[in-house]
C-alpha cells in the first residue's frame, strides 16, 4: 500500500520534476523575485484585446516554455493537467487547445498547481504515463472582474485583501531524468473556518492548510525539521501568521523555515499590496522559478510546498456563504 497514515501517500518510485518555466506580469516583475521568473510581461494585455485573452496566451506560452527546456517533443507529452480561476477553466482550456495533447482540466482555486502535481505524479507512478506538464494561471485583471468588481470602479481594497498574480507557472514531470523528484503528497480535506469575507482570504485558507500540514507530518512521523523549507501557496501575511499559531496549537513550531508565496512574490511596503499575494499563478511562478531553482542548486533538498484555495465563487458570497478552505501537499526532495 502507498498510503501512510491518514491521506498520506509515498510514491513507489519519485517522479523528477525534469523542467519548470514561468511568465508574470509587470506588477510581478517589480517584484523581488523578478529575476528568477522567465519572462516579466511589460503590460497586463500581452497584445491581447482581452485579460482573458491574455491570460491564456500565458498559461500557453508558459506550457509552451516548460516543454522546449524539458527537451521532449511535446508528442512525448502524455497529458496536461492545468487549470486557472475563471469560470469552466477557460484560461486553460483556450489556452492549450492547440496544443494536441490528451488535456485534463483541473480546478482547486489557488491550490491547482499543487493539486495537478499530485495528480500527474499519481498518473506516472501508476505506470498511466511517462510524461506529463502540469500548470495553472491566474491574472489580476480577470480575476478582480469575475470574483469582486470592474476594475473601472476604483474600488477601495481593506488591508487584509490580496493581490491577484498575473502569472502562471508550468513544470514537466517525467518517470525518467534529472531533477527535485516528488516523493509523497498529501491531498486536502475541504475544512471550513466560517469566515464569509471575501477581502480576508489568508484566514479562510488557514485551518485547511494547517490541517494538511499536520496530516501529512504525522503520517511520516516527521517533524518540521525534516525539510529545509515549507512553502505555502497565497495565505499572505494575515494567513501566514494564522497558520504559525495554528501550528504551535499542535506543538509544531515552523516559523524558523516557513515562508508563504504570496508575501515572497511582492513587496509589500512599495508596491501597495496589502496582505501579500494570491491566485493560481503565485503558487505557480514562485515554485517554477524561485523555489525550483534553490533546489536545482541544491541551496534547498527537501521542500514541502502546501498550496491553498479557497473555493467560492461571486454567487456563493452573494448568497451569504461561508469560505470553504482546501489545502494540497507535496513533498519534492533531491534523492539519487
Amino acid at each position: 500500500m502507498k498510503k501512510q497514515g491518514n491521506q498520506t501517500y509515498v510514491l513507489s518510485s519519485p517522479v523528477p520534476i525534469i523542467s519548470t518555466a514561468s511568465i508574470v506580469g509587470p506588477k510581478e516583475k517589480d517584484g523581488p523575485l523578478s529575476k528568477s521568473f522567465d519572462k516579466c510581461l511589460e503590460d497586463e494585455f500581452w497584445g491581447e484585446n482581452s485579460w482573458e485573452k491574455a491570460e491564456s496566451k500565458i498559461i500557453r506560452e508558459t506550457s509552451l516554455l516548460a516543454i522546449s527546456k524539458s527537451g521532449l517533443p511535446s508528442s512525448d507529452i502524455d497529458f496536461i493537467f492545468a487549470g486557472d480561476l475563471l469560470n469552466q477553466c477557460i484560461s486553460s482550456s483556450f489556452g492549450l487547445r492547440e496544443s494536441n495533447i490528451p488535456f485534463f482540466g483541473v480546478f482547486g482555486a489557488c491550490s491547482t498547481f499543487v493539486e495537478s502535481l499530485i495528480l500527474g505524479s499519481m498518473t506516472i507512478d501508476g505506470n498511466f504515463a511517462n510524461n506529463v506538464l502540469c500548470a495553472a494561471s491566474s491574472h489580476f485583471c480577470s480575476a478582480e472582474k469575475q470574483f469582486r468588481f470592474p476594475l473601472e470602479l476604483g474600488n477601495q481594497r481593506p488591508p487584509s485583501s490580496q493581490w491577484t498574480v498575473t502569472g502562471s507557472g508550468a513544470a514537466v514531470i517525467s518517470k525518467t531524468g534529472t531533477g527535485p523528484k516528488i516523493t509523497s503528497f498529501t491531498p486536502g480535506k475541504i475544512i471550513d473556518m466560517g469566515i464569509k469575507d471575501v477581502n480576508n482570504m489568508g484566514a479562510a485558507m488557514a485551518g485547511a492548510a494547517c490541517d494538511t500540514l499536520v496530516t501529512h507530518l504525522n503520517d511520516l512521523n516527521r517533524n518540521p525539521n525534516y525539510y529545509d523549507a515549507i512553502f505555502t501557496g497565497d495565505l499572505g501575511y494575515i494567513g501566514k501568521e494564522i497558520l504559525i499559531d495554528l501550528a504551535k496549537e499542535n506543538n509544531y513550531l515552523i516559523d524558523s523555515l516557513y515562508e508563504d508565496c504570496g508575501v515572497l512574490i511582492f513587496n509589500k511596503s512599495k508596491q501597495d499590496t496589502h496582505s501579500g499575494g494570491s491566485g493560481c499563478g503565485c503558487v505557480a511562478s514562485v515554485f517554477s522559478s524561485y523555489i525550483y531553482e534553490k533546489m536545482k542548486e541544491k541551496n534547498l533538498n527537501k521542500v514541502l510546498l502546501i498550496a491553498t484555495g479557497a473555493l467560492m465563487n461571486s454567487t456563493t458570497s452573494a448568497q451569504g456563504e461561508s469560505i470553504p478552505g482546501i489545502a494540497h501537499a507535496i513533498s519534492i526532495e533531491n534523492i539519487d
